[in-house]
């Protein structure tokens, strides 16, 4: 059991300093190309920040573990929904103004598309395609049409060298710390007798979400509102187009049906509470923060109850 939990503690550590680095140097290489604020707070870093996700859930499908990947994807979703926005909300209050509206829209749209597919058993390669192209077809369309208040103002970024080392030292970090992960979870899983999806939604999901926790608490704390929301709702998006595409394509088996009525449902309402707060809300202030802290507990004792 130590050698499960160190090989957990171990991929945790990773996944946070593996997904800081990539992010540092996927901003600097892209400022440095002359990308515009757009792409680089949207696509560079809601990818970057997603990696940790792909990494572990590209690596559990290939082990033969799709429940963990599948657990992994939904769970991460709770995670900067209610883990992360909220503590960033607590730390400094959000305010909204309009804010990430339509990416909100598109976040619950992607949501219930999973959930039917679940729902009616479809799994096959060709829906993990598709799943990706429509995460190629929301860039484009979002870069298309900019909104001003979620461009990312990330300050003067590191020279090209060292953001190409931050960038290569960052996937090889990320790569060891998914496998490490994945290993000591599936591990534990066995040991306690719990489901590998319970593992997935819960130990591996927040462990997979540490880099968009930094990002947006670090945003919060600098007064970008706008880019803590787009952090969280724009990993969302990637996390259910990208990674579930991924991980369809490579596993191609129905999406796990003990997923369909609690985590399914979970995912949807906070999809739901998230663009309910984009449409109607002015600001998440520190107690709404501290309140979504508390549903994220809820959510997670109930999963091992």
């Amino acid at each position: 059991m130590l050698t499960a939990i160190l090989f957990v503690i171990a991929g945790l550590v990773g996944l946070a300093l593996g997904g800081e680095a990539l992010v540092r140097g996927a901003v600097g290489i892209a400022q440095r190309a002359g990308i515009s604020n757009l792409v680089t707070g949207l696509v560079i870093v809601g990818a970057a920040t997603s990696m940790p996700e792909l990494v572990t859930s590209v690596g559990a499908a290939l082990s033969g573990s799709p429940e963990i990947a599948w657990g992994n994807i939904l769970g991460s979703n709770i995670a900067n929904t209610l883990l992360i926005l909220g503590g960033a909300a607590l730390v400094m209050p959000i305010v909204l103004k309009g804010s990430g509206r339509r990416d909100a829209v598109v976040a619950l749209l992607a949501s219930l598309l999973l959930w039917a597919l679940a729902y009616l058993g479809l799994g096959a390669r060709w829906i993990g395609i598709a799943l990706f192209g429509a995460l190629v077809a929301y860039i484009f369309w979002r870069l298309s049409h900019p909104r001003p208040d979620l461009e990312a103002d990330e300050g003067d970024p590191p020279g090209w060298t060292a953001s190409i080392v931050y960038f290569v030292i960052g996937v090889g970090v990320l790569i060891a710390g998914g496998q490490s992960l994945v290993t000591g979870a599936i591990d534990l899983a066995r040991l306690f007798n719990v489901s590998e999806t319970v593992i997935g939604l819960t130990i591996v999901a927040v462990g997979t979400s540490l880099p968009e926790l930094a990002a947006s608490v670090a945003a919060a704390v600098r007064g970008k509102s706008a880019l803590a929301l787009g952090n969280v709702v724009g990993s969302n998006i990637f996390n259910l187009l990208l990674i579930g595409g991924v991980t369809m394509t490579i596993a191609p088996l129905p999406i796990p049906r003990e997923l369909i009525d609690f985590e399914f449902g979970m995912v949807a309402a906070t999809a739901v509470m998230l663009l309910g707060l984009c449409w109607l809300g002015h600001n998440i202030s520190r107690w709404m923060g501290a309140a979504m802290l508390a549903a994220f507990g809820a959510i997670n004792v109930l999963l091992f109850i």
